[in-house]
């Protein structure tokens, strides 16, 4: 596969090996064994993802592109032109598209993402259909510093795009970490389009995150599959069941990969022991209340011009701008 074409290169700032290592040893070796949920996406559990925004009890992603279908050209017009469009996470980049039809004359799109080979397949296909459109894609780990390369066209401003409710993987003081990041990303007169999953009836969020056809349970335990890949680990996660649970004083949902009996796991030369019915919590994800949602940006130097959310209010789209 040929990356990209060679005026837009492949920047290359995937975490190391050692990275992934450190981050999983002192994961499990925690009083409450935590892995983070940025490790999810590798090649397989890129695809894995796909398939779960496609199961019928996930409604977020088709919540959130019914926004985007009706409101994209006032979101559009928000931005302005000539603007710079950065997209964390970029993962299938299929939520861009309806923002791209609806940019005039953009500066070019900077899809940033840790599984190299699943963000070059998007982009190859992305290119094809916007040909005239600058992308310069970036493998990296946006939850930490990364470089925005050099466009060939001028920039009238900056903005972010982080749909998914990515944000709601972040307890709250990372989360305003993350947005200060971002603000100081955008730089002056940047902006931010934010998708945010909206606090609702837990027998609506519970399916979403423990689908009938096991797909959300396949994608939790890879994650121990790509420790035995990576790390030379040897877990067995036959013997690890997924759960997901509502946490309602912190309003998140959390994912468990829970042992199913008592067993032991090396890990780069370290032997961990489970109990049966020991979790190692694999994902938060937070839900918000609008008042809440104003209160983290405006943390962050941020203030919410509008939002744009589905008749049920399930989910919304915010337009945020840098103070």
């Amino acid at each position: 596969m040929t990356p990209t074409s060679a005026a837009n290169p492949l920047h290359d700032q995937q975490p190391s090996r050692d990275t992934f290592m450190t981050d999983v040893l002192q994961g499990l070796r925690r009083e409450r064994r935590q892995l983070s949920p940025k490790y999810f996406y590798d090649e397989a559990g890129s695809r894995l993802f796909d398939r779960i925004c496609e199961t019928p009890e996930y409604y977020v992603t088709r919540t959130e592109l019914l926004i985007m279908a009706e409101h994209a050209s006032d979101m559009g017009r928000a931005l302005g032109p000539n603007v710079l469009l950065v997209e964390p996470g970029s993962g299938s980049s299929v939520k861009i598209r309806l923002l791209l039809d609806n940019l005039h004359n953009p500066a070019g799109y900077v899809p940033v993402e840790i599984s190299r080979d699943h963000m070059l397949a998007s982009v190859e296909q992305l290119q094809t259909d916007y040909p005239n459109l600058d992308i310069y894609p970036v493998c990296a780990d946006f939850t930490r510093p990364f470089e925005i390369p050099v466009t060939r066209r001028p920039i009238a401003r900056r903005a972010v795009y982080f749909p998914g409710s990515t944000i709601g993987n972040f307890p709250p003081a990372d989360a305003e970490t993350l947005l200060r990041g971002i603000h100081q990303t955008v730089g002056p007169n940047g902006a931010m389009l934010l998708g945010v999953d909206l606090r609702k009836d837990p027998g609506i969020l519970l399916p979403a995150y423990d689908d009938a056809e096991g797909v959300t349970a396949a994608f939790n335990r890879n994650l121990l599959v790509r420790i035995n890949r990576e790390l030379g680990g040897d877990f067995d996660p036959a013997q690890f069941k997924h759960r997901a649970v509502w946490n309602n004083i912190q309003s998140r949902i959390e994912m468990h990969l829970v042992s199913c009996r008592v067993q032991y796991a090396r890990v780069a030369g370290e032997v961990f022991r489970f109990r049966a019915g020991e979790a190692i919590v694999t994902e938060f994800s937070y839900k918000y209340t609008p008042e809440r949602l104003a209160r983290l940006a405006a943390t962050a130097g941020f203030e919410v011009k509008h939002s744009w959310t589905d008749n049920r209010q399930w989910f919304a789209v915010y337009y945020l701008v840098r103070n």
